[in-house]
């Protein structure tokens, strides 16, 4: 594809940024299908690790571009297809409320927004002790974009190890999100847990999680809830 190599590829020239540089030949023909999909089934386009407003309205007014050429051939396609964005980075969590104004939806990358907001490389051996969803600033960036979102009325889900993991899932409950994403093999059980826990007495359980100072504070908390309920 003509890429060259970049020194840190966490932080260069990937997703959003690089579609949005190769509109024409990369970017457009899979908007375009995707539209084109959506008239045979449930299909949304979310764009991915946004880190500013411009790059969403950028995406939105392509497909707008592509709605308009698609109508000229009559082509059909789902007229109010929604466009959200996946939150992965700490500047999307930290504009969460503005994003939320524009995007249908949230879809929180829990392994990306983890790496991002505590700067580590999970695939670095020596860092990877820092890299835990239970640190705090992941939590409250965590709950921050949910906050965001259901304050302006759209769907928060959430993708990623975390959104499978019996000790996360009180908290996101508590925090309010909307929809958990996860492998097969761990639904049962997940649906189980949900089901087994009242808002009232989860709410009690974030509050105090939130409290706590470090990572392992968190996670042995949650440790002791999920021993008790």
């Amino acid at each position: 594809m003509g890429l060259t190599k970049d020194e840190n590829p966490f932080l260069g020239y990937r997703a959003i940024r690089f579609c949005l540089d190769r509109k024409e030949d990369v970017y457009k023909p899979q908007l375009r299908a995707l539209l084109r999909a959506s008239a045979y089934g449930n299909i949304k386009i979310m764009v991915p690790m946004v880190t500013c407003i411009e790059e969403l309205r950028e995406a939105k007014a392509l497909i707008e571009e592509i709605k308009k050429e698609l109508d000229e051939k009559n082509i059909p396609y789902k007229k109010n297809i929604e466009v959200g964005i996946m939150v992965e980075t700490a500047a999307a969590s930290l504009m969460a409320d503005v994003f939320a104004k524009e995007a249908a939806f949230f879809s929180i990358g829990t392994n990306d927004l983890t790496q991002y907001t505590m700067s580590v490389d999970r695939g670095n051996d020596k860092v990877s002790y820092l890299y835990s969803t239970f640190n705090p600033a992941v939590l409250r960036s965590i709950k921050r974009i949910i906050t965001c979102g259901r304050e302006a009325g759209i769907m928060v889900g959430m993708c990623g190890e975390a959104a499978s993991d019996p000790l996360m899932i009180p908290l996101l409950l508590a925090f309010g999100l909307n929809e958990f994403s996860m492998s097969a093999s761990a639904i049962l059980y997940s649906r189980k847990l949900i089901t087994s826990y009242s808002i009232g007495e989860l709410q009690a359980v974030a509050d105090k999680a939130m409290s706590f100072a470090t990572a392992a504070e968190v996670e042995a908390y949650m440790r002791e809830f999920a021993a008790r309920a």
